[in-house]
């Protein structure tokens, strides 16, 4: 059968397949489907709401000939915008955090955006946050429109309008559950309340595990285009309005490791080489189908392709250096923590004051972590710096901890060689250990080599 034809790009938004899990539904007695969305003509889910948003300007003036398309993003909803201005003839401008994967900066600027960097991690109030930065901009350049994927109403539209009908016509209407993460909201939000109306279908959003949407403490995760992160200096934490919490039936977490491992088993296992917020959502529907029959339905929204992360969540030596990846490589020498007992590191939050930090840190065996956050482990991007015994010797004990500490030490990955840990090392003294994404422990310099810190 041959396939549609198009008269234009954005007539190839929408209306993607269903692909069923075979291999890792293994057991399970509903059958699971993922929404294909990876193959919307620019490579995600996002090009729905973004056409949707440039139309609506459109029609409302807000976005005029000759105008310029402004967006503050993790990427995916950038390119959309890019690729539906290109085609329409806007120039686009698009703010995205450092942190933002290679591969989708590279894809924005093929498109023709004008990309701007900004830190990531940073406060929400902070005017270099990306979504305070794009309003700036979009406020200074003439004839500059905001899209505002996180308050404008077209972007939860797009999917009450075209993902929900494609759903409940692709499964004649037997669908039972629909499970999403949470980004914007958009998606789930008018996927699920759509659905709803048209029958018992339960919604369930599903979040990373330190996302402050499902609970979690705000703190990094390391899933792009979904989650929450909240940073503890941030004083007004504003969630999108496009998130209707009322939708969702429940919100299921799941950490960053099962999220990576989910990502390389789809790949291995089923032939779909998917982003990490599609594996996030797979793995919190797997996690829900084990209480389900098997006359249920579940619709899973597979936001994007894996290619858009080859650096990332498929790559051995970033998933190492973090500690995701831990097993042993065919052929390669065994990983630290296997060769080597990592010991348990206090941590000192910025808050504190000399006088309370005093005893941890003389106690402590190497440099201890000083944190932005007041919790028992940090991720390296929370950590200011460091502090060794004898750092505060003289200090006023009302001082502010932050101000004494020192460079951090060097960081090496639980799932490294002992080789690279030496590597690393240098000439310093200590290394901190990550596992999982956070500083877990250290090892110090004895001799000629490497022991865990008494």
């Amino acid at each position: 059968m041959s396939g549609p034809v198009h008269e234009s790009v954005l007539d190839a938004v929408g209306a993607t397949p269903l692909i069923r899990l075979r291999r890792v539904a293994e057991g399970l007695a509903p059958r699971i489907y993922v929404k294909a969305e990876w193959q919307n003509a620019g490579g995600s889910v996002k090009d729905r709401a973004a056409l949707w948003m440039v139309r609506a300007a459109e029609r409302s003036g807000a976005l005029r000939p000759g105008g310029v398309i402004v967006e503050g993003t993790s990427g995916n909803t950038g390119i959309g915008l890019a690729l539906v201005g290109g085609v329409l003839g806007y120039r686009t401008v698009i703010v995205v955090p450092d942190t933002t994967a290679a591969e989708k900066i590279a894809a924005l600027r093929a498109y023709g955006a004008e990309v701007r960097l900004t830190p990531g991690g940073i406060p929400g109030d902070d005017p270099r946050h990306v979504i305070n930065l794009a309003a700036r901009v979009a406020a200074e350049i003439p004839g500059g429109w905001l899209a505002d994927q996180y308050g404008n109403p077209a972007n939860p539209r797009a999917h009450r309008d075209t993902t929900a009908p494609e759903i409940w016509e692709q499964t004649a209407g037997a669908v039972t559950c629909l499970v999403a993460g949470i980004g914007t909201g958009g998606t789930l939000s008018g996927t699920g309340a759509a659905l709803k109306e048209k029958g018992p279908v339960r919604v369930v959003g599903v979040d990373p595990e330190n996302s402050a949407y499902g609970g979690g403490d705000g703190s990094p995760y390391y899933v792009e285009a979904i989650g929450h992160y909240r940073h503890p200096d941030t004083v007004t934490d504003t969630w999108p309005e496009n998130w209707d919490r009322t939708v969702a039936d429940e919100v299921v977490r799941v950490d960053d490791r099962t999220t990576m491992l989910t990502a390389r088993r789809l790949a291995r296992e089923e032939g779909l080489l998917l982003g990490g917020s599609s594996a996030t959502a797979v793995a919190g529907a797997l996690r829900v189908s084990r209480d389900l029959g098997p006359d249920d339905v579940v619709v899973v929204i597979a936001p994007d392709s894996g290619r858009a992360y080859l650096s990332k969540y498929f790559d051995d030596g970033w998933l190492r250096r973090l500690g995701f990846l831990t097993e042993p490589g065919p052929d390669a020498p065994a990983p630290l923590v296997d060769e080597l007992p990592v010991e348990p590191l206090p941590v000192v939050p910025a808050a504190w004051t000399v006088g309370r930090a005093r005893g941890v840190v003389e106690g402590a065996a190497g440099p201890v972590p000083v944190t932005v956050r007041d919790a028992p482990t940090a991720a390296p991007s929370e950590i200011l710096g460091s502090l060794a015994p004898g750092d505060l010797d003289g200090a006023h004990d009302d001082a502010p901890v932050r101000a004494h500490a020192r460079p951090r030490p060097p960081v090496v990955g639980a799932g490294e060689t002992v080789a690279a840990a030496r590597e690393a090392l240098g000439d310093a003294p200590a290394a901190w250990v990550v596992r999982d994404g956070r500083v877990v422990g250290q090892v110090v310099r004895a001799g000629s080599g490497l022991a865990p810190a008494d």
